[in-house]
Formats: structure tokens, sequence, C-alpha cells
């Protein structure tokens, strides 16, 4: 796709259709409702972020601590700023998707889905993995000690 179209898609078109929502709102609940519903979504949005950030944090100290690549809890943190990107932008489109991506397990699913069909993640064999556990690593090869080799000897 040509990013001059991305580009006018993402910074114009979608403002022109949170703007026509906006008033369509309005002229239904009334202005002052309208701007109160934007301003509260942007801080409920918030505090969630916020909460789920933290809880997302202890998830990655957590896997740090046994060792392993928090990889995954990572990427959740990066979707977890678009969502209060997405919250903060007034507009109920963009507050909409940055409430779905709040919802854990739907999150999760859809990163592994996106990875999966990306090719970056794929499944683990159940025989790749009891190979690796049951047979040991064995390197073939010469050696010789060099201590065995000085010149006193």
């Amino acid at each position: 796709m040509n990013p001059l179209i991305l580009f006018l898609l993402l910074f114009v078109g979608i403002p022109l259709v949170e703007l026509y929502f906006l008033i369509q709102v309005g002229s239904q609940i009334g202005a002052f409702s309208t701007i109160f519903l934007t301003v509260f979504t942007a801080l409920l949005g918030g505090w969630m972020v916020r909460a789920q950030g933290f809880s997302t944090l202890g998830k990655v100290q957590q896997a740090m601590n046994h060792n392993e690549v928090p990889a995954l809890e990572m990427m959740e943190g990066a979707v977890l700023l678009v969502c209060g990107i997405l919250l903060l932008l007034p507009g109920f489109i963009t507050d909409a998707v940055g409430f779905l991506f709040l919802v854990p397990p739907l999150r999760r699913w859809l990163l592994t889905a996106g990875l999966k069909g990306a090719g970056i993640m794929r499944p683990v064999s159940t025989t790749e993995t009891e190979n690796r556990e049951q047979t040991p690593r064995i390197i073939e090869g010469e050696y010789r000690r060099e201590d065995d080799d000085g010149p006193g000897k």
C-alpha cells in the first residue's frame, strides 16, 4: 500500500469519521453530555491502562525472575501504550478500539494470532521437546591437553 494513502487514512480519515460521530452523538444527547462522555472515557481508559500496565509489569518481572524472556508481555505493554493513546484521543471509535484491546484474553489472542500469521511464532511439536529432554547432547571432536605438551616434559 502506498505510504501516502496510509498517511491520509490515519491522519485525515480517522479524525473526520470521529468528528462526524461526535456531531451525530452531540445532536442526539447534547453538546455538554457528549463532552462529558468523551472526557469520562478518557479518564476511565487512562485509569484502566495504568492498572493493566502495572499488572503487565508484574508479569514481566515474574518471567525475568524465572529466567524466561518476557517477549509476549513486552508486546502487551506496547499494545497498552497504543490503547492509552487511542483512549486519550477524543472520539468514540478510537475509544471503542482502545477498550477492546484492554480485554486481556482478547489482547493476548490477537497478539499470538498476529505473530503466528507473520510466521514469527510457531507451535513446538511434542516430539521436539521430548527428544531434547531425553537424549543427551553429544558433540564429537578431538582434543589434546596443552599442559601435557609443555617444554618441561
